[in-house]
């Protein structure tokens, strides 16, 4: 006898396997090789895959580079937006706004882990690509959207530094934990990624909040 049909992948599951494989091969070509040198050709064969089904699933190879960069910023491919992650969730609902700047953080962690190096190969080929330097506009104005959800957040619990607006709150957190500065941190400077997530929670906190919760986050960081 066969085997039972709930054992098969569905169609369904079999295209997003397929999808995935996809992506997982770009995003290591787009790494190894920058963007440039990258095609279509070789993405198919690492994927194990024929090229049609590459350009049938993406089109083109900047709506691929967009897909890793929203997989990696996310950590998987299901339809759930970033803000509503379960960590997020989790983020809005918490009342002290140390273990705000704690929870973003070690969230910001993960994040930066895995989209920190795409972010490089897109900025670094932003200046010859009208494709990349729209998707690298569009990925800064998400990123700054987070930010200004972290600073509204910290403005409601009227935790935010006397004197500084929601806007210049998100701008200095924005600045603070950029992708080139994670990549400097972790890179050039040699800094364990443990080391970048304390030290941005003691800048975060000493930029956003006021005086006593500041001290409490540099106190157990």
């Amino acid at each position: 006898m066969g085997s039972p049909v709930h054992d098969r992948p569905s169609r369904a599951e079999k295209t997003r396997q397929t999808r995935r494989r996809i992506v997982a091969a770009a995003a290591d070509l787009f790494l190894d090789q920058g963007y440039g040198a990258t095609t279509l050709d070789q993405v198919a064969a690492r994927a194990g895959v024929a090229v049609q089904t590459v350009y049938f699933h993406f089109g083109n190879k900047a709506t691929l580079l967009k897909e890793a960069l929203d997989v990696a910023a996310v950590g998987d491919d299901e339809p759930v937006a970033l803000l509503d992650r379960p960590w997020l969730e989790e983020l809005a609902a918490e009342p002290d706004p140390v273990r705000v700047i704690e929870l973003w953080t070690t969230g910001g962690l993960e994040i930066m882990g895995r989209v920190a190096p795409l972010l490089a190969v897109v900025r670094g080929t932003v200046g010859t690509d009208p494709d990349l330097a729209a998707q690298w506009d569009v990925n800064e104005g998400q990123r700054r959207t987070a930010f200004r959800a972290l600073a509204g957040l910290l403005a409601d619990r009227a935790a935010l530094r006397p004197g500084l607006t929601v806007e210049d709150a998100a701008d200095l957190a924005f600045l603070i934990t950029s992708a080139e500065n994670y990549l400097v941190a972790t890179g050039t400077l040699g800094w364990s990624p443990q080391r970048w997530r304390s030290t941005t929670a003691t800048l975060l906190a000493r930029a956003l909040l006021g005086d006593d919760d500041a001290a409490v986050v540099t106190r157990r960081w």
